[in-house]
């Protein structure tokens, strides 16, 4: 075999080298798009950026922990004790969570009143879902009766990330129309039924 015979063959092996190593390089690019195409056409599998990150977003959402605070008065016209049963919890968003409120009827005769909620920052009572609440309808204490009104509660996950502190507070008013009405009862010896309110 001559010099320039030699030369070739080393040529020849140098391009197929190139052309194999670009050619794998190419490949390893395809490889991303047929993997999605073979996904969504063969297995109907979507596989979306968006929709990953999303998905990680989310987690890191649904680990995010806020504080509510509790709190409730009453009415100057209302005769009862009224007061959350905690002061505050930590709480994870988009979990269900439930507290209590202590009311006490502290006159001689049954009374109704009605709870006004409110929620503080303004901003963040669109995230602040009640799914039970004493406040949905009128409650009936009788004279020195006591109850604790159960609160149940999830903090939606979207809730704006510089919120990081939550205030439920509670107001009762004395419902003079209902009151009547359950005096009147108890004074013929009925018992004093709830009607419901709107939320």
């Amino acid at each position: 075999m001559t010099s320039g015979d030699t030369q070739r063959s080393v040529r020849s092996g140098l391009l197929k080298m190139v052309a194999i190593a670009f050619a794998a390089f190419a490949f390893s690019f395809a490889l991303v798009p047929l993997y999605r195409i073979a996904c969504e056409k063969v297995f109907g599998i979507r596989l979306e950026r968006g929709a990953v990150e999303g998905e990680a977003n989310a987690a890191v959402a649904a680990a995010r922990v806020v504080t509510v605070q509790f709190d409730g008065g009453v009415n100057s016209k209302l005769p009862w004790d009224f007061q959350p049963s905690q002061l505050s919890m930590q709480v994870r968003v988009g979990e269900p969570y439930e507290t209590t409120y202590f009311a006490r009827n502290i006159s001689g005769q049954p009374v109704v009143g009605s709870a006004v909620p409110s929620v503080a920052p303004a901003r963040a009572s669109g995230y602040f879902n009640k799914t039970e609440c004493f406040c949905f309808t009128a409650q009936t204490l009788q004279a020195g009766e006591t109850r604790d009104m159960p609160v149940r509660f999830i903090v939606d996950p979207s809730l704006p990330a510089d919120v990081k502190t939550i205030t439920l507070s509670y107001t009762f008013f004395k419902n003079d129309g209902l009151t009547a009405k359950a005096v009147a009862a108890a004074a013929a010896g009925g018992s004093a039924t709830t009607p419901r309110s709107m939320p």
